[in-house]
């Protein structure tokens, strides 16, 4: 994150809040399944093989499966828009949030859950740079990992002492969309992720606006 503009954190803070909004959404709509935590969806899958419960085992592989179809269609995008592929990975993660929407209005149950996971895992691609992600925005364990060794290095006297700051801020937007995603669902049930969308939606405008491409200084005219 110490490559990162100031605005772009803030950005990311924001979709890790999302995020969470979506994972604590979907955890507590169809009985504490994931959609962006997929260490806990792997752990339900093994639990559901080890006990013969195969329904949860299915789910649990489904939404690992979307996740990670996410991932690839947010890896193909990077490619394909170079410069251009934080605005394209956020236009899908919209896009996704919103089918989802409107299936859930149509149908709600496990499809809704499936659009969520691929919707997170495509959103992993918004901060990715030489094909490899620098900032994780559905999961928190790497930084929860990496503000116990940004503290560690500042007991020891490391220059930069604050460098924990932004992982701690990151972790607590999470936080946050838990909190938001919980509360709104328990309000107002699947019509809260027309939230989510919209959310998705702006943060889409607000990383066009940042990536924009800047237009370089006129070029000056030969001498005659």
């Amino acid at each position: 994150m110490h490559r990162t503009e100031s605005p772009l954190i803030a950005v990311a803070v924001c979709l890790a809040a999302l995020a969470g909004f979506v994972d604590a959404f979907a955890f507590t709509s169809l009985g504490g399944f994931f959609a962006s935590f997929m260490s806990g969806n792997t752990t339900r899958l093994g639990v559901g093989l080890g006990t013969g419960v195969g329904g949860a085992a299915a789910i649990a592989a489904g939404l690992i499966l979307a996740f990670v179809g996410g991932v690839i269609v947010s890896s193909v995008l990077v490619r394909a828009t170079g410069d251009r592929h934080k605005t394209a990975v956020m236009g899908v993660v919209t896009i996704l949030l919103t089918l989802a929407a409107i299936v859930s209005s149509v149908t709600p149950g496990p499809l809704v859950l499936v659009l969520l996971a691929a919707a997170m895992g495509t959103e992993n691609g918004v901060f990715n740079r030489d094909g490899e992600v620098t900032i994780g925005l559905t999961y928190m364990t790497g930084s929860l990992v990496r503000i116990g060794q940004k503290l560690a290095g500042a007991l020891m006297g490391d220059r930069d002492r604050w460098s924990w700051v932004p992982y701690l801020a990151l972790w607590l937007g999470f936080l946050a969309g838990v909190v938001s995603g919980a509360a709104s669902q328990l309000r107002w049930g699947w019509d809260a992720l027309w939230l989510a969308a919209l959310i998705a939606a702006g943060l889409t405008v607000a990383v066009a606006r940042l990536t924009g491409v800047r237009k370089g200084p006129p070029a000056s005219s030969p001498a005659a």
